[in-house]
């Protein structure tokens, strides 16, 4: 048995597009699928996800670090 997908607004599919692309793809390509004349647009939308990343960022930057310096230990 095939299991449908539940309903969805196109607003919200196109937010689901645009934060699954934030993850990995730079700003102004997605600003630019999203069809947004300048990227500041696009971060002022998804400024949740921008920060997310930065956070997870700084979080991998500092588990490194902590590594390093244990195995200096």
């Amino acid at each position: 048995m095939t299991e449908r997908l539940p309903p969805a607004r196109l607003r919200g599919l196109r937010h689901v597009h645009a934060t699954t692309l934030l993850a990995g793809v730079p700003v102004h390509l997605v600003a630019a699928r999203l069809g947004h004349a300048d990227p500041s647009v696009a971060l002022r939308v998804y400024a949740h996800v921008v920060r997310e990343r930065i956070a997870a960022v700084a979080h991998a930057f500092a588990e490194a670090v902590r590594e390093s310096c244990e195995q200096e230990r």
